[in-house]
């Protein structure tokens, strides 16, 4: 790893905290697109590359000074197009669930990529980390305790996203210094945006109203498919920095930061208030983030005098 992207685990967790709480954001837009604009999920997610691409590629030809050379290209285009994927079973999810439900069936992605950095990439996971990364968990559960019963197979959504995501994010790690995080981020808003147009193609002509090309339906709604793109570019270009400075299994509790923004928007824009239960369940998400940079200060002062 060059000097470039040492390895920094308190700057890689507060850049990926930071990052959780904006995120939900995008989520929001979403959900306010498909409830008041009636766009389709599968229309919302093209926008959300398409609008990340024309941010973010302006900015790499200044850079790069006009040229785009990419590594790796391919691996780069395959990444975009399996976030693609993802986002389009999220925003799919919530159109029809409540925002904070999708993200509590959703957590089940920080046990599938703590294991895949242990099993993959050889991490090393000790147990206060596996305690962080369930204590938290048990946080969601109590935020929403979403049931199967209730939401049917829409909640399977959620899961399906999960384990794209977690591909996602750990080919951002195995990518390594290939490309630069702006490299990287301009080629999966290539990517997203291709597998999205593809997706459009096939459920128009198949008539799947959650994936048929529509239009925004006010000036309004087509300032927030801009925003939706800017903030997924640029927030998902710190996460790809997160990411070369601190490890997957270190980061992954931090994902549980979501809920809390999640939960807030969710009230303020959509009526879903926030019971006891809930904000106990926030609580206990912090706490478990709170840990694990307390156990990183104490592991990084106890190597730093051994």
């Amino acid at each position: 790893m060059t000097a470039l992207t040492a390895e920094n685990p308190m700057k890689g967790m507060a850049l990926m905290a930071s990052c959780m709480l904006v995120l939900p954001i995008m989520d929001a837009i979403a959900k306010y697109m498909a409830t008041f604009e009636t766009m389709s999920p599968g229309q919302v997610t093209f926008y959300r590359f398409f609008f990340q691409l024309v941010a973010l590629l302006p900015l790499m030809l200044i850079v790069t000074r006009g040229l785009i050379v990419a590594k790796r290209p391919w691996m780069n285009l395959l990444r975009g197009a399996i976030h693609g994927a993802a986002s389009l079973m999220f925003f799919t999810a919530v159109k029809y669930m409540p925002l904070a439900d999708v993200f509590a069936i959703y957590f089940v992605e920080p046990f599938m990529l703590t294991m895949m950095s242990a099993i993959f990439l050889g991490e090393r996971v000790g147990w206060r980390r596996w305690a962080a990364i369930i204590v938290g968990f048990g946080g969601a559960m109590i935020v929403i305790q979403p049931s199967y019963a209730i939401f049917g197979w829409t909640a399977l959504l959620p899961v399906v996203c999960a384990f794209l995501y977690t591909l996602y994010l750990f080919m951002n790690r195995a990518l390594g210094d290939g490309d630069s995080p702006l490299v990287m981020q301009t080629m999966a808003g290539l990517g997203g945006t291709l597998f999205c147009a593809a997706t459009l193609g096939i459920g128009s002509g198949l008539a799947i109203p959650d994936f048929e090309i529509s239009l925004p339906g006010s000036t309004l709604g087509l300032f927030l498919l801009v925003m939706l793109g800017a903030i997924s570019g640029y927030i998902h270009l710190v996460v790809v920095q997160a990411f070369r400075l601190a490890s997957l299994s270190l980061l992954a509790p931090f994902q549980y930061f979501e809920i809390i923004s999640a939960t807030v928007l969710g009230y303020a824009l959509f009526g879903d208030f926030p019971t006891a239960s809930k904000w106990l369940g926030i609580a206990i998400i912090v706490a478990s983030g709170l840990f694990i940079i307390w156990r990183e200060r104490v592991r990084v002062a106890q190597s730093t005098t051994a």
